[in-house]
């Protein structure tokens, strides 16, 4: 009986399991994502343009399951929804329209369309509809426009983000005032009125539960009125602000250290236009700051030693400023010290010894300073949490033992210009963690280590550059990380060159002793590779299909042995081509002509062929390098070489060429035209770069003051022309004398003629000229003399006349530079007979005047013509008188004969006494 009761129970109890479990279920199927939520959302979606289908579970089962769709676990309305980059993993992965639709959503608490690109369209108003929103993130979103007031109805806010829209306006901000639970407000990058800009602090200001401010970007102005206005703020209990990049000035800058709060953490005024030394006050007044950055100002003078006083400081950037001094000794105090950046200053002297002190320390970056000494092992086993050390570009000494191992684990080391050598540093290979290292110019004098390539399985930049490095390079294709920079240039490398990883992004090997074919290379698909430099080596071979399907930004193959024709490139491909100095031959491939974007082409010091193809000037409009001096092209310069009119250096010097200098061509070079002009990218120094810092500066070979010079970091200050060495004729067009920009001008050994213009007076930037060997003319005009930064003058060679202009540097130029011009006179020459003009009828010169104007011979021409008509003249009046007069012409040979005997009789006896002389 008691087993049947027990039994009947036990049955009852899991009956109400059952029923408890099917009720629960149904409450589950009941609980579901509202369909007029769902509509919302698929039309909401309908507006988006989704590129990488991010979107694909919407439309499919339950709402509340797809992507950055979040509901209540209640009530199964939609209470978040999230579309931005790190909900979809993809960049600006959704563009369209914000759909009002979207207002359905009244549940909705938060909102992140972060990222997104509503392609400048307004905020729209519904979304101050949404009142029980506590977090809405619009940034980065491309919006545009009037910030709507309706904004004002969320009284709920708490996270209000409109930051990086460019575009957004902020008519007025009455609004802000009803958000009274408001805890981060970023307008960064916003437009503010002028009115508005010096009342903003207490508009924002008076919200007393705001703690992160972010108002980088906005651009204020710097008047007395503002200052006033931040003066008479207060900051409650702000933690974090940020006023990066707004144009900040000194006049009204100490305003920050009158707020009245001490839970300021963070502060940001980077970017700005700080000036005179860092204040004191940071340290004394705003004690509880644990982030500052004070980076890419104008502050100058010593560190203040009251920042150390700051305890609690993790992070302190003070990069990219003027600041001088020695580093001050803080005597242990900045024990939370993270992160120190005090890279692109001037600060000089040596390391303090208690610098090391900071054992939490996990950056430190002081590059580009003047920085002295020796850092020893005791130094940097102090230092247990560092991660990142960059110390190059200063004059330190590392004085570490060979067996010396860290206690750190580095992820980037950048020491160039430091003294490591002459053996590579053993310690590195204890740095398996490294991903960045840079040991350029440290004197290294020793070969590559064979456990380099193996010990170091995460590195992806490399820079061994300008040592004496030595050895032979292993197969690279399964070495190094990811998408590999390495530069191992101006070493002593030899052998063949290796295989290198496929994803290699630059390749910098110039300089060795590499040699061989590159085959391989050709052969090899290097999806990555941006930028290719093997110039200064012995490589040798044909180069028929090489990377005519590679995306190169670079291709540098100078000073070489490569041999055959030029390959056929296509396509928008190159930024800059070197293939100067090599035995190549044939004539420019049409292929050329599509790589649209191209701004250097040199191929000087080849054996090319041909006429200089039409489609230079039309296709490569780009150009601002153009160099094909010493090859075999002939005929004309084509006319369609005007389009250029980014070219700053053009050199078509030592070829066949003939013909003339084209007419109305040159005023089309806007750069030669222009006064100072500078090269641009990518030639000034951007035209690849990883990171940074790291920076290409092209180069080239040009003719400069008679002999061959290469330019690299200083070719953005030259623009040059240089035609010498062909068989042009003709004169120099006028307008080439007009050019106020040009600095070097080279027509030397051609057949020109004519004369130099007056307007050469106008050359402001000139300072190489050189027209020596040709058949130039006339008298060198005054205005040469005048100009300001004229170095090298030759004018050789020529059949220049007259006086070289006195008193002028003219005068300072090697009498060599003038020989050959049979006319020209006047110092360093031999000077000319000037006559004596004061008794002459030209009572209205002074002496001085006649002189300038007196021109010997006046004119060659003139001169040789004066020579024979006088001779003819006179000739004919002593001859006609004697043919005509025969009593005259008696007396002439009478007279004559007796002369004759008598100087016959006289030669006699002088001779017979000069032997009776002689014998004795």
């Amino acid at each position: 009986m008691d087993y049947e009761k027990r039994k009947t129970k036990l049955l009852y109890a899991f009956l109400v399991l059952v029923s408890i479990c099917t009720l629960k279920g149904g409450i589950a199927e009941v609980i579901r994502c509202k369909e007029t939520e769902r509509q919302a959302l698929l039309k909401f979606k309908k507006g988006l343009v989704d590129e990488y289908d991010v979107l694909s579970s919407w439309g499919r089962s339950e709402c509340c399951k797809w992507r950055g769709v979040g509901c209540s676990n209640k009530t199964g309305h939609v209470i978040s929804l999230h579309l931005n980059e790190e909900t979809l993993d993809q960049w600006h992965a959704l563009r369209g329209n914000l759909s009002k639709n979207l207002v359905d959503l009244r549940h909705l608490i938060s909102l992140d369309l972060s990222s997104s690109d509503f392609s400048g369209n307004k905020i729209p108003e519904f979304v101050g509809f949404l009142d029980k929103l506590r977090y809405l993130n619009l940034s980065s979103c491309s919006l545009a426009g009037k910030v709507p007031n309706q904004l004002g109805n969320l009284t709920s806010l708490r996270t209000l983000d409109l930051g990086r829209n460019n575009g957004l306006e902020f008519p007025d901000l009455d609004w802000l005032s009803n958000l009274s639970s408001l805890s981060l407000v970023d307008f960064s990058s916003s437009s503010f009125a002028a009115s508005l800009k010096t009342i903003l602090f207490q508009k924002i200001l008076i919200i007393t539960s705001l703690k992160n401010l972010y108002l980088g970007g906005c651009e204020f102005s710097n008047d007395k009125s503002l200052e006033d206005a931040y003066v008479n703020s207060t900051f409650a209990s702000l933690s974090v602000l940020d006023l990066s990049s707004s144009s900040l000035a000194s006049s009204n800058f100490h305003w920050l250290f009158n707020v009245t709060t001490s839970d300021l953490v963070s502060m940001d005024l980077s970017l700005n236009a700080l000036d005179g030394p860092i204040p004191d006050e940071f340290g004394q007044k705003l004690v509880s700051l644990e982030d500052l950055d004070l980076s890419n100002n104008r502050f100058e003078g010593p560190i203040p030693k009251s920042l150390w006083n700051l305890k609690g400081l993790k992070r302190l950037d003070l990069a990219w400023n003027n600041l001088t001094g020695s580093l001050p000794d803080f005597e242990g105090t900045m024990v939370s010290l993270e992160v120190l950046d005090l890279s692109y200053n001037r600060i000089t002297g040596s390391v303090p010894e208690s610098f090391w002190g900071a054992s939490r320390l996990e950056i430190l970056m002081a590059s580009f300073n003047s920085l002295q000494g020796v850092i020893s092992e005791s130094h940097l086993s102090k230092v247990l949490n560092l991660k990142r050390l960059e110390l190059d570009y200063n004059s330190l000494a590392f004085n570490l033992s060979p067996d010396w191992v860290p206690s750190f684990e580095l992820e980037f080391l950048k020491l160039s210009n430091c003294m490591i050598g002459p053996h590579f540093p053993a310690w590195v290979r204890t740095q398996s963690e490294i991903s960045q290292l840079d040991l350029s110019s440290t004197n290294i004098s020793d070969e590559l280590p064979e456990w380099f390539w193996d010990s170091l399985p995460k590195l992806e930049f490399l820079n061994l550059s300008h040592n004496h490095i030595s050895g032979r390079l292993p197969d690279l294709s399964s070495k190094l990380y990811g998408h590999p920079y390495i530069d191992l240039s101006f070493n002593e490398f030899s052998g063949f060159l290796p295989s290198f990883h496929p994803n290699t992004t630059a390749l910098y090997l110039s300089n060795n002793r590499f040699f061989g074919t590159i085959s391989f290379m050709c052969e090899s698909n290097f999806g990555d590779l941006s930028l290719l430099d093997l110039s200064n080596n012995q490589l040798s071979g044909n180069l028929h299909g090489c990377w005519e399907n590679n995306l190169l930004d670079v291709l540098d193959l100078s000073n070489n042995k490569f041999s055959g024709e030029i390959p056929n490139f296509s396509g928008n491909v190159f930024g800059i081509l070197h293939l100067g100095n090599n035995n190549l031959s044939g004539i420019l491939p049409y292929s050329l002509s599509t790589c649209q974007s191209l701004s250097v082409l040199d191929v000087g010091g080849n054996r090319l062929t041909g006429t200089i193809p039409p489609w230079i000037g039309t296709n490569l409009a780009s150009l601002v390098i153009l160099s094909i001096r010493g090859n075999k092209f002939f005929g004309n310069i084509p006319t369609e070489i005007c389009y250029l009119t980014q070219i700053q250096i053009i050199d078509l010097s030592r070829n066949n060429l003939s013909g003339k200098i084209p007419l109305h061509c040159f005023k089309n070079f806007t750069n030669f035209v222009k006064k100072d002009s500078t090269i641009p990218y990518p030639l000034a120094g951007t035209s690849y770069s990883y990171p940074l810092v790291y920076i290409t500066v092209d180069k080239i070979v040009v003719q400069w003051k008679g002999q061959e010079f290469e330019y690299s970091r200083t070719l953005y200050l030259l623009t040059l022309i240089d035609l010498s060495g062909n068989r042009i004729d003709g004169n120099i067009p006028a307008e080439i004398f007009e050019m106020e920009g040009l600095v070097s001008l080279n027509l030397s050994e051609n057949h020109l003629r004519g004369n130099i213009d007056q307007a050469v007076r106008r050359m402001a930037s000139l300072e190489c000229l050189d027209v020596s060997k040709n058949q130039l003319s006339g008298e060198i005009p005054a205005g040469l003399g005048t100009l300001p930064r004229l170095a090298f003058l030759d004018l050789s060679n020529n059949n220049f006349s007259g006086k070289i202009p006195s008193g002028t540097q003219l005068q300072s130029f090697n009498e060599s530079r003038y020989d050959g011009n049979i006319g020209l006179c006047g110092p360093p020459l031999p000077r000319c007979n000037v006559p004596d003009m004061s008794s002459s009828g030209d009572h209205g010169k002074h002496s001085k005047d006649v002189e300038n104007d007196y021109s010997p011979s006046m004119n060659l021409k003139e001169f040789y013509i004066t020579i024979v008509f006088g001779f003819i003249v006179g000739f004919w009046v002593i001859i006609g008188t004697l043919i005509l007069k025969k009593s005259w012409r008696y007396a002439y040979f009478n007279f004559f004969d007796r002369n004759i005997e008598s100087l016959c009789l006289k030669a006699a006896v002088y001779m017979t006494k000069l032997r009776q002389t002689k014998f004795e």
